[in-house]
């Protein structure tokens, strides 16, 4: 029987390992597998074949919408009149409010990515008989295990 966990890169996965080792799995049937990070950075727009679910446009929509109605009210006493203004001045909203959600995405989110700093996961798969099955597995989740898959 094999069991699949995985575990993130601490001191958890070697206390796991030894702990195998002292109730009798060998050497050979335990194989740890460390996962690679990302070397390329997240895409920032959408594509027709994927997106992340983050809007761009949906400050810029609001934004758009508010200036729209205060430039409308102030182009009754303008030269170009309440149309005209109440567009240039919703174009402009909708200008800022996309700059804000970009700085927002582009900037601010980066940091706190950065600083969480999430570590490459690491596969851990073990070989044993079905009568130890119970036993791995409960070793596994005692040592922070994130997921364990029996097959």
């Amino acid at each position: 029987m094999q069991l699949f966990s995985t575990f993130e890169c601490n001191q958890y996965v070697e206390m796991a390992i030894s702990t195998l080792e002292k109730h009798g799995i060998l050497k050979e049937n335990i194989f740890a597998v460390p996962l690679d990070n990302r070397t390329e950075d997240r895409k920032f727009f959408d594509t027709i074949h994927r997106s992340d679910g983050i809007s761009f446009i949906d400050i810029g929509i609001a934004m758009a919408t508010a200036f729209s109605v205060i430039g409308a009210s102030i182009g009754f006493k303008l030269t170009w009149g309440p149309i005209y203004w109440g567009l240039i001045s919703a174009f402009i909203g909708f200008i800022l409010g996309f700059a804000i959600r970009l700085f927002t995405e582009l900037i601010l989110k980066k940091r706190k990515r950065v600083q969480k700093g999430r570590h490459s996961e690491i596969i851990l798969i073990i070989d044993c008989e079905e009568a130890k099955a119970v036993l791995v597995e409960n070793i596994l989740w005692e040592h922070s295990a994130l997921g364990v898959a029996k097959i």
